[in-house]
């Protein structure tokens, strides 16, 4: 997979192939999970973060990028930042792997449907972004959503909100990582494998690791932990090089929605009046968001072709 530096503001089928595939693997990512709910979630993601280290390593030796990763790992300051977005995303699998062994899977589809108009709400927050009109309406209908399922059950959405924190946060942080998204990646699982290294290690002390003590599948399914959770990564920063932004704006929601469907209609688990309700809403949301984001990129290529002229 080559990265190539995007030149011009354009789509490239090549792009659309890599976010196709990524999003893609990212929807049946839950059906892989549900094979190991009977395996403890901290003990699958520590196996996340094991077997990620050696594809990452691996993809950055084929591009030839080993020498920022090694540049990061004398810096301390790299490390640092790196550390925060390290803890971020494995708070982020593990709430993930969680929700979907224990039947929330509707609820991570529901916290990745919010992540992108979260996104949004912090620019504004943080970076002082100006927000469209239409923009402030969809984070507004997507709030009175989740008011409507914390009304409904009585408690916050938790799954939900907490996928949409640590993935909003860990996007916004990954920003500033001054490193390409592979390197990024790389480092981060480096920095989590001594203590997923250490906790492994413990349990098969303990004897109560199921890694290597049970049945061959579970641990052929433990080591692709390692391809599934950094092979759409990396894909996916290819193909945001590949794209406008608008376009990734759009394809996002094939993942949730796939997760969603899943939810429904393989995992059987129940879609309620609440539901029926909020879930609209939060549909409603990113079209407006969406519808948004098109009208603000054909803007901007207007201005260019008229600084053309």
């Amino acid at each position: 997979m080559e990265q190539i530096p995007q030149s011009k503001n354009e789509d490239s089928p090549l792009g659309f192939a890599y976010a196709l595939t990524a999003y893609f693997l990212w929807g049946f990512l839950p059906i892989y999970m549900k094979a190991l709910s009977h395996i403890p979630t901290i003990e699958v993601l520590a196996h996340r973060v094991i077997w990620s280290v050696p594809v990452s390593v691996l993809v950055l030796i084929l591009l030839r990028r080993t020498e920022d990763l090694s540049a990061a790992l004398r810096s301390w300051r790299l490390l640092g930042m790196a550390a925060m977005t390290a803890a971020l995303i494995s708070v982020n699998w593990g709430v993930y792997v969680w929700s979907i062994q224990t039947g929330h899977a509707l609820d991570a589809a529901l916290g990745y449907y919010i992540n992108p108009l979260f996104s949004v709400f912090l620019g504004a927050v943080l970076l002082k972004e100006k927000l469209s009109g239409a923009q402030k309406a969809a984070i507004a209908l997507a709030a009175l959503a989740v008011v409507i399922l914390t009304i409904s059950a009585g408690r916050l959405p938790v799954v939900a909100l907490s996928l949409t924190l640590t993935w909003g946060l860990y996007a916004y942080l990954k920003k500033r990582l001054p490193l390409g998204p592979n390197q990024g990646f790389a480092l981060e699982v480096l920095i989590l494998a001594p203590a997923a290294l250490a906790y492994a290690g413990w349990l098969h002390w303990q004897g109560t690791a199921l890694f290597l003590n049970g049945a061959l599948q579970d641990d052929l399914l433990m080591i692709g932990l390692g391809l599934v959770t950094a092979g759409p990564l990396m894909v996916y920063a290819n193909a945001a090089k590949l794209l406008r932004l608008s376009t990734i704006g759009i394809l996002q929601y094939i993942a949730p929605t796939m997760i969603f469907l899943t939810a429904v209609f393989w995992f059987d688990e129940p879609f309620g009046q609440d539901r029926m309700i909020a879930f609209p809403m939060i549909w409603a949301a990113l079209v407006i968001y969406t519808a948004s984001l098109i009208q603000q990129s054909r803007a901007k290529e207007r201005a260019r072709a008229m600084d053309q002229i």
